[in-house]
């Protein structure tokens, strides 16, 4: 059955992303455009040599060089018709490559350089979701986008950048996030940011257990109350090699805290040393709520259909394998349980079933 299993095919099939980054994911020719308008010099002009540079440049093995690459593509994101632009094509990208529902974050506060307000920006890029999702339906796919707003770990900004979330939640922001580099910046400097999402019923994930262990997962949950974990694969750490649980991988197997994994861009930041290396297999065996996600498309070269042909590949999964993953990620998305539900019932499940069949 696996090896019937093309790539062509699982583009076709409907796929949830819940960890997607919008400035990750630019097309190259539209990098070039946009820095061609504001004077930005590139490493290349060329399209395809510039797709080939993030890829290279993001494949250090280090997560502090990988974040290096995002220099270029931020800024050429500081107007509101780029930024609308970049959202529109995303959201295009994605429904062209199955995908059904996606989550795509981006940092406020990275887009303020020309004199953008916080909310003009979010503002900007939720138009351009809109714009997308609609063209997407006149070419006949179809794609819901959730936005999240990320707070850099770094910075002192996160109570600033709850409240925007949360003042833009009618129109289209389902969720809160904080990124950056792990090492020195634990997710507690931002407590007053969750407690607040908290009072307010507002959904958040955290970059957690991707370049730090287990103490950064353990603050991340225990500390802050995360909903999901942004990567999370250090768990396996918590995991011995005959598969019993230490108390805290027990703990997010037992809560069903998802786990927003990112094969390809696990291995390019050096958390795995290769796709054959990733607990997702682990992970999967062990029940918990694995799902599989892209991370940074453009820096990876990836895709949703990629990530899961490499699965495929790799770990010899078939159809039912990539449903579970689906569903996984349509469970732990941080839209209604009502639309969760459609999107499972009318939209995922008859599609894999005429497949299984």
């Amino acid at each position: 059955m696996v090896a019937t299993i093309r790539y062509e095919d699982i583009v076709k099939v409907p796929k949830a992303l819940l960890h997607d980054h919008l400035d990750g994911g630019l097309r190259p020719a539209t990098i070039v455009d946009l820095a061609a308008e504001v004077g930005h010099e590139l490493p290349t002009t060329d399209p395809e040599a510039l797709g080939r540079w993030f890829a290279d440049a993001a494949d250090s093995g280090s997560l502090e060089r990988y974040l290096e690459t995002f220099a270029h593509t931020v800024a050429v994101m500081q107007t509101a018709p780029a930024l609308r632009r970049v959202a529109r094509e995303c959201a295009l990208d994605l429904a062209a490559d199955g995908v059904v529902y996606a989550e795509v974050r981006f940092a406020p506060e990275q887009h303020l350089e020309r004199d953008l307000s916080l909310d003009e920006v979010v503002e900007a890029v939720l138009a351009g979701f809109a714009e997308g999702t609609a063209q997407a339906v006149e070419a006949g796919l179809t794609i819901r986008v959730g936005t999240l707003l990320t707070a850099m770990r770094h910075a002192a900004r996160s109570q600033e950048i709850a409240e925007l979330a949360v003042r833009h939640r009618d129109a289209g922001v389902v969720g809160f996030d904080i990124a950056g580099a792990e090492a020195g910046f634990p997710p507690t400097r931002h407590l007053d940011a969750f407690e607040y999402l908290q009072r307010e019923n507002f959904h958040f994930t955290i970059h957690a257990g991707e370049a730090f262990g287990l103490p950064s997962i353990w603050q991340a949950i225990q500390w802050c109350g995360a909903d999901r974990l942004g990567h999370g694969v250090r768990i396996v750490d918590d995991i011995a090699p005959d598969g019993s649980l230490g108390r805290l991988a027990a703990y997010v197997r037992d809560k069903r805290i998802p786990l927003e994994l990112c094969p390809s861009s696990n291995v390019q930041t050096g958390a795995v040393a290769s796709i054959a290396d990733h607990p997702i297999g682990l992970l999967r065996d062990l029940r918990f709520r694995a799902t599989v996600n892209t991370d940074n498309r453009l820096m990876s070269g990836t895709s949703m259909s990629r990530e899961m042909s490499l699965l495929v590949e790799t770990f010899g999964y078939g159809w039912k394998e990539l449903q579970w993953f689906t569903i996984n990620a349509m469970k732990s998305a941080f839209i209604p349980f009502d639309e969760r539900l459609r999107i499972i019932d009318d939209v995922i499940k008859p599609a894999y079933s005429k497949l299984l069949a």
